[in-house]
């Protein structure tokens, strides 16, 4: 695990360097889109809200100017409008949170879903690139910075922006001389946020990739936590996790340590810059060229434009953040995928016949280039046909099954069913006519009964029972302490091998396809167990297309055809009998596993 996250540091770094600026924002846009009504009204009330804000220092002034020659009834009338005033603005401050967070969890949730039901659909080759735990950050980590800055970073800068051009305007209105100072010092403001905002950037980056590479580490651990603790492999996986997990840290503290860096250095400039300010206000006001209460709103909104830019300051590297979280998850929305619908998809039959055809093909695995999987690989199976694929491990028989269920397209030549090659339907359309039971039975974390109606979601239960039945599974189902309803743990924790293989057969029957894949199906039965699944898969093969591969070579003895692979390439095709007569590969494979059989017994 630690040579592969080794493996891919370098190309993270360039991506790294190649991140873009506050601009990546813009992938927001899609999904901001379909709310610029709400996202209007949240305007109208930042707006409200920033000018009464801005209001405010006018009553400040006209009181201290006027305070020597008001009436009782004039006072009266000052704090009853300042509680007006009051009740405007959290009546406006209430609508814009409102507004705003509701906006914020929209989006997100329309992210979340958009990029898991791209994610869903990408092929295995997808997968060889990315790992499922890094998949899983993006959805949940950069989800949840994305949310904060739209549904609270991205208000308050607006209404800081609009305090700090609005502040600006009646500061140099009440006093240009005193305005012109302050001005002053806005270049060695701006100056420190634009170059640690730079490395603002490139750390954020790499503190949201170690987060990612942290999460990837765990899921890949705590999903095999058996096997690590089989081969007592906890310190080595704790410490594996604990470094990747402090380089987030460390990458994470420079991060915060800059920001803090350029926290210090703005507050300290505005304020010291606001101070001497208020120095030179104060000389004037004994010279009588400027009034106390002017004095006053001077000073009201320089801190309030100096509040404004400290905070923009602050929030410019949450910015920074959620635009390295959102070029990862529009990285992932537009991941390119090795396997595509086509644009123009061709139609099947309701039901096909369940014809397969494999003309010339030859495959490599993304992940392994310089080795052909197949090699001019030419199949014919007949509908109804049962055939089975033997050979070496390696040989290219699981490579079949992959290429007939289109995870991957074949580099040269083409697989059809029906006679329509595989690229010209859609995906969706094709699969639905397979049937699958895999080498390593996948159980969800669910009931039993949900697990097997996961292969006709619109099944009955008297159907999910006859399944079972015929799968030789509801012996044990209805001994659980909930029968079929019983929780049967994440990735079925609580069924043995055979179980779960059981049950995924039951899977298969129920599905109802023209086209069965057995891949090593059998391979976690015992011998009595075994025995009945080969009797049901024996009955489900009637009137069925049906690929078999299998190492055993007792549980392919039936089968209409045999079809021997070797290197990637077919070496001999036939029926049992023929090819051990015929001798070679299949015969030698024959008398090694049944001499070893006979052995046993």
């Amino acid at each position: 695990m630690a040579g592969r996250d080794t493996g891919r540091e370098g190309q993270d770094a360039q991506d790294r360097e190649k991140s873009k600026r506050i601009g990546a924002l813009g992938g927001l846009w899609p999904f901001l889109r379909p709310h610029r009504l709400m996202m209007l009204a949240a305007g109208v009330a930042l707006v409200l809200t920033a000018g009464i804000s801005l209001i405010l220092p006018l009553a400040v002034r006209r009181v201290i100017d006027g305070f020597g020659e008001s009436t009782d009834h004039l006072l009266d009338q000052y704090f009853l409008a300042a509680l007006g005033v009051a009740g405007a603005l959290a009546l406006g401050t209430g609508m814009r949170y409102y507004l705003v967070t509701r906006l914020g969890e929209r989006v997100v949730a329309d992210i979340r879903k958009a990029v898991f039901d791209r994610v869903i659909g990408m092929s295995p080759a997808f997968f060889e690139r990315v790992m499922t735990g890094e998949v899983l950050s993006r959805i949940t980590t950069d989800t949840t910075l994305i949310l904060s800055v739209i549904g609270s970073s991205v208000s308050v800068a607006l209404r800081n922006l609009l305090i700090f051009l609005g502040g600006l305007v009646l500061m140099l209105l009440t006093s240009p001389k005193l305005t012109m100072l302050v001005l002053l010092i806005v270049p060695a403001v701006i100056v420190p946020i634009v170059v640690l905002g730079r490395r603002m950037r490139v750390l954020s980056r790499e503190n949201q990739d170690w987060i990612a590479k942290s999460s990837g580490n765990a899921s890949e651990a705590l999903l095999s936590v058996q096997t690590v603790q089989a081969f007592t492999h906890e310190d080595a996986s704790r410490e594996e996790f604990g470094e990747v997990t402090e380089k987030s840290f460390d990458a994470a503290k420079k991060r915060v340590g800059t920001r803090a860096v350029m926290t210090v250095i703005v507050i300290a400039l505005i304020f010291s810059g606001v101070v001497g300010v208020l120095w030179i206000g104060m000389r004037d006001v004994r010279a009588d060229t400027v009034s106390i209460g002017a004095l006053v709103q001077f000073v009201i909104y320089a801190v309030m434009v100096a509040g404004a830019v400290g905070a923009l300051s602050e929030i410019w590297s949450e910015l920074q953040r959620a635009a390295g979280a959102t070029e990862r998850l529009v990285e992932l929305l537009n991941a390119e995928d090795t396997v595509e619908d086509p644009r123009d998809p061709k139609a099947l039959p309701s039901r096909p016949t369940g014809g397969v055809v494999f003309r010339d093909v030859t495959f490599h695995y993304p992940a392994r280039p310089e080795t052909a999987a197949l090699h001019e690989v030419t199949l014919h199976i007949a509908p109804g046909e049962t055939v089975a694929l033997v050979g070496p491990s390696g040989a290219g028989k699981s490579t079949i099954i992959q290429l007939m269920q289109r995870f991957y397209d074949p580099d040269d030549g083409a697989v059809e069913l029906d006679g329509i090659d595989l690229r010209d339907v859609r995906r969706d359309e094709f699969r639905r006519h397979l049937a699958l039971v895999p080498q390593d039975a996948v159980i969800f974390a669910a009931s039993a009964r949900d697990n097997i109606r996961f292969g006709r979601p619109e099944a009955t239960n008297a159907e999910v029972e006859a399944a079972a039945r015929a799968a030789a599974a509801h012996e044990f189902l209805a001994k659980l302490p909930q029968g079929y309803d019983t929780f049967v743990g994440e990735r079925g924790v609580m069924l043995s091998g055979g179980q779960k293989q059981r049950i995924a057969i039951a899977r298969a029957i129920l599905r109802d396809a023209p086209v069965l894949l057995l891949d090593e199906a059998t391979s976690a039965l015992d011998a009595e167990s075994e025995r009945l699944v080969q009797q049901a898969v024996d009955a489900l093969a009637q009137d069925r297309t049906t690929v078999i591969v299998a190492h055993r070579l007792a549980t392919v003895k039936k089968a209409d055809r045999i079809v021997v692979f070797d290197e990637g390439r077919i070496v001999a095709q036939g029926t049992h009998d023929e090819l051990v007569a015929e001798g070679g590969l299949y015969a030698r494979l024959a008398k090694l596993q049944f001499t070893e059989g006979l052995a046993a017994e």
